[in-house]
């Protein structure tokens, strides 16, 4: 599984615009890319202007094609206009518990 998270800082005024395009997106990507399995919208705590995006995938590729697709083109066409971001906060493959560390 390929995981990642990512923060973004939203304009006050656009928060509501920021969660349903993040929504829309989640709702699309896991109903129609077979290799997405978790797309959560997590506030911060502290700073209600900052949210982040915790998403899991098959694997890698499976990210690069979610990558390459309408949904994500669509939100960031959207957010691009009044939120900062990307920052990537952790990304990578979650280690199976067979693994020897």
């Amino acid at each position: 599984m390929y995981q990642f998270l990512v923060s973004f800082t939203v304009q006050p005024d656009r928060r509501d615009d920021f969660v349903r395009a993040a929504r829309r997106t989640a709702r699309d990507s896991l109903a129609k890319e077979p290799g997405s399995h978790r797309f959560e919208i997590v506030a911060d705590e502290e700073n209600p202007d900052v949210f982040y995006l915790n998403e899991v995938y098959a694997d890698a590729a499976a990210f690069r094609a979610h990558a390459e697709g309408p949904y994500f083109a669509a939100f960031f066409a959207d957010a691009s206009a009044y939120a900062a971001g990307p920052t990537w906060l952790m990304r990578g493959d979650v280690v199976p518990d067979s693994a020897v560390v």
